[in-house]
């Protein structure tokens, strides 16, 4: 088994198509299930985020799991695979685990370094758990990426040095308004994006906050975090009427703002929702600023003019995320001799007690402590024996080629391959039910 990634992202896709093929809550757990009920797919997980949309496997066939994936990422989001293809990207075994180390890390973000894809990859991971498609590779997987991901944030200046989708935009905002600190500012929307949003303008010096989201209790507890205001849903273009600053995160499907409830003077819209929540439409109003996610890949490099230590924190991060990949690699590669080593010693065992029997039945007046000091002397041997082997097994099994070690040990002692493989899924249940 092996892990397999296939995706595609802002660096591979237009966000013309990331907003058809992003996936949110039931269409995303239906996907998440329809992949793991591939034949060549064991587990699986999904990140699906305003920048990404990757589906995560263990799969044992490799071809078979990369065409099964591809074209459930195409009925999944209605793009023909023929167009689909050109912008998928895919990593399979030590590449996957470098990708997603780096994805956790922030090195592959729209904004380098910006932490929100932690969440997002916690989230994917709390996901799979709920819907049972996750076992324990995986899991050990994405758990070490996200120890990844806080070591790279802490020991690095990267997320200073690196800013968020919300503060780019408000670095764009204030090109166009000036000083946002005495603005009317609008959140639509109450989920972790928007509530970044919220805490950014309030960072920002931002004072006159109001928050508007369909469920109207979710927006009047996030106001309230703010020292903001909450309004109804149904009041929402009444309050486009009275902000200068519109952030817009919402999970909706369909448009949320629309050309005809955004008046015509000077206003800046921040769209970062996938799909977009603002009509492109509103462009066309006079003194009306919009940008989104495509727009927004334009403004990222000019608002990060200064560079502000950036360089070098990615530099650092990437060595993070190179030894942490090799560590990984090589603690995997150990465990996978494991089942093999438990059933070389019980074979050994085994071997042991028949003869131990055999000598009994053939000295039956072998006194109780001659047939325990026997025992031990016999245990002790073959302890011996087999301890260099076991240990230089797992030593060798940490190189790239070390399954080849673990095949020839249960080939030289003809050990059942039924008994690691048992030993193996002992495992994941264990860790499963943990």
């Amino acid at each position: 088994m092996s892990v397999l990634v296939v995706g595609l992202s802002h660096r591979t896709a237009p966000m013309a198509l990331l907003e058809r093929v992003s996936v949110t809550g039931d269409a995303l757990v239906k996907l998440l299930h329809d992949v793991q009920r591939d034949p060549a797919v064991a587990e699986a997980m999904v990140v699906s985020s305003c920048n990404r949309v990757e589906v995560y496997a263990v799969v044992d066939r490799f071809h078979a799991a990369v065409n099964g994936l591809s074209e459930l990422l195409g009925v999944h989001s209605g793009v023909p695979l023929d167009q689909l293809s050109a912008h998928l990207y895919v990593h399979y075994e030590d590449r996957a685990v470098e990708h997603l180390f780096s994805v956790a890390a922030g090195l592959d973000s729209m904004v380098l370094g910006e932490g929100q894809i932690l969440g997002q990859v916690r989230s994917a991971l709390r996901l799979a758990q709920e819907e049972g498609t996750l076992g324990a590779t995986l899991n050990d997987l994405v758990q070490q990426a996200l120890r990844v991901g806080k070591r790279s944030h802490a020991e690095t200046g990267i997320d200073r040095a690196g800013a968020s989708l919300v503060s780019v935009g408000l670095t764009l905002a204030e090109r166009v308004i000036g000083p946002v600190g005495d603005r009317t500012a609008l959140v639509v929307g109450a989920g972790s994006m928007s509530s970044l949003s919220a805490a950014t303008l309030q960072r920002a010096g931002v004072t006159d906050i109001v928050v508007v989201n369909r469920t109207h209790e979710r927006a009047v507890r996030l106001a309230q975090a703010v020292g903001g205001r909450a309004a109804e849903f149904g009041e929402l273009a009444a309050e486009l009427d009275r902000a200068d600053l519109v952030i817009s995160c919402t999970g909706a499907t369909d448009l949320v703002i629309t050309a005809d409830m955004v008046p015509a003077r000077e206003m800046f819209l921040l769209d970062i929702a996938l799909p977009r929540d603002v009509d492109p439409a509103v462009r066309d109003l006079p003194g009306v600023t919009l940008v989104d996610l495509e727009s927004m890949q334009d403004g990222i490099a000019d608002a990060d003019t200064d560079d502000g230590g950036r360089a070098e924190a990615i530099v650092s991060v990437r060595e993070i995320v190179a030894d942490e990949v090799a560590a990984y690699l090589s603690a995997e590669r150990a465990s996978r001799v494991t089942p093999t080593v438990v059933a070389l010693r019980s074979k050994a065992a085994d071997v042991v007690e028949a003869e131990l029997g055999r000598l009994v039945s053939r000295l039956p007046e072998l006194d109780g402590r001659a047939r325990d000091e026997v025992t031990q002397t016999i245990r002790r041997v073959v302890d011996k024996l087999l301890h260099e082997p076991t240990v230089r097994v797992k030593q060798l099994a940490q190189s790239p080629a070390g399954d080849h070690y673990a095949e020839a040990l249960r080939e030289l002692f003809n050990l059942d391959p039924k008994v690691p493989a048992a030993v193996r899924c002992a495992d994941v249940e264990k860790e499963v039910g943990r």
